[in-house]
């Protein structure tokens, strides 16, 4: 890893000027953290209520909207996960993980558009998604850090000039726990076991139901509160498992007289009569529909270990002044073993069956072989792993220089980095196959999982076993001696994110308000490394040496066994279980193949940041006609320098595998071409609050700011990524193209113009009643400009001389409307110089792979190029309602958020659509008991539909359905020290489910289940 180290630049060294003058010269500065701290000081609490309390306090008091949530007592979060903590706030919903929370919406803007700090600071975040990936965005992943020493969580709903940009939605600050904040000697040990039901008792489990967790904290100051020192670490351990299907994509087409692959009429072969396609109530001539690409069960077992901890050093030399050392480090450790079942649609149409009205979309899609052999059922085995660590050191001085002058300097130096924890990366893919499909297809609805439909066939004599003969043991069973290897597919990803960060905040207050001022430099560098092995062919594509796979590497298993409320009826669920790892060696060692990281990076990209900033902020207590007022006014200067660099081999050639299989050939990274784009912008940033108590305990507030978001790290990218050729060849469908991706690194930040205007009632210290209307108005929106274009004169075999020659040469033997599958073989016998009838497809395709060469057209890609062209309106209202009833014990909180935007996904376009994402309604409802010793909470979060994603493939989107979820909690206090708690999350199993342009267009859906906690906590 390359070590890279804080240079001091202008700025650093104006700061140095100005701590050593301050000495000498009383210095008109100001500190936004203490004046924040003054406002948002959390006050150590204990009990729930009295948590409650204390976050109704920060609420009443701050300037601006803000929400809070306070723990209860040292090591007692009231959550296990800070998402689903943030969660119970008014406009705050989350995305999950393994049923976990893990990232945070906040007034419909994603993860991407919310800023995450940890005690004020800009945090970096990196990740390693499924698949081969690397997180392209900005987003912060809360299941990297444990709850255990939080000490409150601030989100900050309006802008303000103290707080560090890039959040649009919201700035979420995470206060930790210091020693000097809580004198003496303070202990906490805890310990919990975990129980998730999701995980199976089924054919090789990797997981355990029972996980433990262990925490602990320790905090000490000397009897003079001088020298102060906490360490706080905690370690836990989760599995878990999940069952679901997904479907690639759905093409939206245009129908002109026969939909894709359909048989217009009976025909004969070899004394067989195939029967013409039956379509019912199929599209309007010039009507869009839609078709899937494929079905796929999948099943995943997850293993996720975390470990934090956070050491912090504190010295008060003098009484004014106190020095902070701390460092915090996270790691999170995930593993995930995974069984696929699946079968890609590229045959005849046998039935269609469509839906009515807008978009027809099959209920019933079966597509047929006919005359060709059939084809393989594919039984993928993946293993996806990573490890994120994260390393924050910061040091803080706080002077109190007079009774009303404070200054703060506060630098930070932290990293965070994903990367694989195998040689080869952190994902294999190891393809197995059976070609026992003479018809496969999917009878979908509206609800629950597509049922995979099946023809089976293991008696054909065209498919061939290890030893070359023809035809399966034909028992009319799949087993072990039907099944041969594909392909083997590896991947490696590294994500390495890094900010320096140094401030200087100051505060000076007067008798009816204060004056704040601040100076920071902020340094970003986000570096990216993948690359990939590509196909390998262990048996080819036609999985042709079925039977190779040594005994006990693969056991079946039935993927209904491990569904419930989707439970599959009347389909095929019949598939295998083995350990990739296992298999891929294996294939490594007899195929020859590379088990290892591919030196030749695809990608290496570098995006740097250079942020200055400077600010401003008056704040003014009084009264309006014997009404009390708190006003605040800031100004916020910030200008960034960002550069892009890219440095990455070169795609050669696209090559053509089988009947509509394509592979990148990547070149040499000897021969890498290097790019790097720089940019500059700068923004004045103002913000406005004010609020009025009109009567007692009546607040009302106005709030303006402007506020910006960068874009995301892949829309910066340099280069163009070639993904892969043609879903079909070229010359059997005009309207398919490559796939590319391509960056902008000109993009500047979505600008957003904010507007609150709420009133709160505050009718009793544990209670009350509010209501507010938000508006953003935002600009520079990253849309798209879909384009067709080729890069690097890479060439399209499928659609050239050969290709052609092909055709006309099976128009001579009467096929005059061929598919793929007939097309490669037809090209392959003219390559090998044998006849079109010597050999089957699948042995075609095991002896040739075709390339390119100069008399070949150009490959056309189909990409889309980000560009700074949207502008849109998100607007809403937030309700919401605290009671405590008495001395009853009994509490209620409740809140609901309604989100509107002016731009809407149009579900009857096929055009590529700018559209806002995440805009859902949001409810939660939170039944509350706490007296003499115990502690009950019971709550209820719902989120209504929302876009999760507008060009999810080709320009068609994806909606994640409606969504509730109910959890417990309950603690019993057994002495002074002895606490013991329970908790139930996910109480009622809900499920996950997405689909695209209706319902029936299913896209994803998995099954979750309950998971408990038991715990105990020792404080002393």
């Amino acid at each position: 890893m390359i070590q890279r180290r804080f240079k001091k630049n202008k700025l650093a060294t104006t700061l140095s000027v100005i701590l050593g003058a301050a000495t000498v010269v009383p210095a008109f500065t100001v500190n936004a953290e203490a004046q924040a701290e003054k406002e948002i000081e959390v006050i150590q609490v204990t009990g729930m209520r009295s948590s409650i309390k204390e976050s109704t306090r920060l609420k009443r008091d701050a300037s601006g909207v803000v929400d809070a949530i306070s723990a209860e007592d040292i090591g007692k979060f009231p959550d296990t996960n800070l998402a689903e903590s943030l969660q119970r706030i008014t406009g705050v919903s989350i995305d999950r993980t393994n049923g976990e929370g893990s990232r945070v919406t906040v007034r419909g803007f994603g993860p991407q558009f919310n800023m995450v700090t940890l005690n004020g600071r800009a945090m970096p975040a990196s990740s390693l998604p499924e698949g081969g990936h690397a997180s392209d965005n900005r987003a912060y992943d809360f299941q990297n850090l444990a709850s255990d020493a939080i000490k409150s969580v601030e989100v900050y709903k309006t802008g303000k000039a103290s707080i560090a940009t890039g959040g649009i939605g919201a700035s979420i600050n995470i206060n930790t726990a210091k020693p000097l904040d809580n004198p003496g000697l303070q202990t906490s040990f805890g310990s919990k076991a975990l129980y998730d039901t999701s995980v199976r008792d089924g054919v090789r489990d990797y997981n355990d139901k029972v996980t433990p967790e262990f925490s602990g904290l320790i905090s000490w100051t000397d009897e003079e509160e001088v020298f102060g020192a906490s360490f706080n670490g905690s370690f836990s351990e989760r599995h878990s498992s999940a069952t679901g299907a997904t479907i690639n994509n759905w093409s939206n087409r245009t129908y002109d007289g026969s939909i894709n692959r359909e048989v217009n009429e009976a025909y004969t072969v070899d004394g067989v009569t195939y029967p013409a396609s039956n379509i019912t109530n199929g599209p309007e001539m010039g009507e869009a529909y839609q078709l899937p690409s494929d079905i796929a069960y999948r099943l995943e077992d997850t293993q996720r270990e975390r470990t934090n901890a956070q050491l912090t050093l504190q010295y008060r030399p003098l009484d004014n002044i106190t020095t902070t050392l701390d460092y915090t480090y996270t790691k999170l450790d995930s593993q995930v073993h995974s069984s696929d079942l699946s079968g890609w649609f590229d045959s005849y149409v046998g039935t269609a069956e469509f839906t009515e009205g807008l978009n027809p979309t099959p209920e019933v899609y079966i597509e047929n072989r006919n005359e060709n052999a059939p084809r393989d059922v594919a039984l993928k085995q993946i293993h996806y792993n990573s490890l994120t660590e994260d390393k924050s050191l910061g040091f803080n001085v706080n002077w109190e220089v007079t009774d009303d002058f404070t200054l703060v300097l506060d630098v930070h130096d932290s990293e965070s980095v994903s990367k694989p924890t195998e040689g080869y990366g952190n994902a294999l893919t190891v393809g197995i196959g059976s070609n026992v499909h003479k018809s496969v297809g999917a009878i979908y609805g509206s609800s629950g999982l597509p049922s995979m439909q099946v023809v089976f066939d293991d008696c054909d004599p065209r498919v061939s076993t290890q030893d070359g003969v023809g035809g399966y043991n034909c028992n009319g069973q799949l087993d072990v001696s039907d099944l041969g290897t594909t392909m083997m597919q590896t991947a490696y990803s590294n994500n390495d994110n890094e900010i320096q960060q140094i401030r200087l905040d100051g505060a000076y207050e007067f008798e009816d308000g204060s004056i704040n001022f601040g100076i920071e430099s902020r340094k970003m560098e986000n570096t990216t490394i993948q690359s990939n092995t590509g196909n390998q062919t262990m048996g080819g594509w036609s999985a042709s040496n079925a039977g190779e796979l040594p005994e006990g590497f693969l056991d079946p298993i039935d993927f209904n066994d491990s569904l419930d409320d989707y439970k599959i009826k009347d389909g095929w669920t019949q598939g295998f279980r083995g350990d990739a790892k296992e298999i891929g060696q294996w294939a490594a060692d007899k195929y020859d193949l590379e088990f290892g990281r591919n030196p030749n990076e695809s990608n290496h990209r570098l995006i740097e940041e250079d942020i200055t900033a400077l600010y401003f902020e008056v704040n003014l207590d009084g009264e309006l006609g014997g009404m009390p007022y708190h006003m605040s006014a800031g100004l916020r200067y910030e200008s960034t320098d960002s550069k892009s660099s890219a440095k990455s081999a070169i795609p050669t050639a696209i090559q053509w595998d089988s009947n509509n299989d394509t592979q990148v050939i990547q070149g040499s990274f000897a021969d890498a071409q290097s790019y790097s784009v720089s940019n500059s912008y700068d923004h004045l940033l103002p913000s406005f609050d004010f609020d009025l108590t009109v009567v007692e305990n009546v607040i009302t507030r106005f709030s303006y700011s402007k506020t910006i978001a960068r874009p995301s790290y892949g829309q910066l990218d340099a280069q163009t990524a070639i993904n892969g050729g043609p879903a079909l060849p070229t010359i059997l469908d005009d309207q398919v193209y490559g796939s590319a991706n391509s960056g902008n690194p000109e993009l500047v930040p979505l600008e957003s113009d904010n507007l609150d205007l709420s009133v709160e009632w505050y009718f009793e210290d544990t209670s009350y009643v509010s209501a507010g209307y938000f508006e953003k108005r935002v600009e520079n929106f990253v849309g798209t400009e879909p384009l067709i274009a080729n890069f690097f004169d890479l060439r399209d075999v499928t659609n050239g001389p050969r290709a052609q020659q092909a055709m006309a040469d099976l128009a001579a033997l009467g096929i005059t409307n061929p598919d793929d599958t007939q097309l490669f073989s037809m090209v392959a016998a003219n390559e090998l110089g044998v006849d079109y009838d010597s050999m089957t497809a699948l042995e075609f395709e095991d002896a040739i792979d075709i390339l390119p060469n100069s008399d070949d057209p150009q490959m056309m890609f189909r990409y889309n190029a980000p560009v700074n062209n949207k502008e849109a309106k998100v607007y809403g209202w937030e309700f919401a309602v605290q009671h405590f009833f008495g001395d009853t014990g009994f509490g209620v909180q409740a809140n609901y958020t309604i989100v509107k935007g002016d731009i809407n996904f149009d579900v009857s376009s096929d055009e590529v659509q700018f559209a806002l994402q995440g805009l859902s309604d949001t409810a939660n409802l939170v039944l509350l008991y706490e007296k003499d010793d115990i502690t009950v909470r019971l709550a209820y979060n719902w989120r209504d539909e929302f876009l999760e994603n507008a060009n999810r493939s080709a320009g068609e989107p994806e909606f994640v359905e409606a969504y509730d979820q109910i959890d417990m909690s309950a603690s019993y206090q057994v002495n002074e020290n002895l606490s013991v708690s329970f908790a139930g999350i996910n109480l009622t199993g809900e499920d996950i489910r997405k689909h695209g342009r209706n319902k029936n267009q299913f896209t994803f859906g998995e099954e979750s289940e309950p998971r408990y906690e038991l715990g105990a906590r020792y404080t002393f």
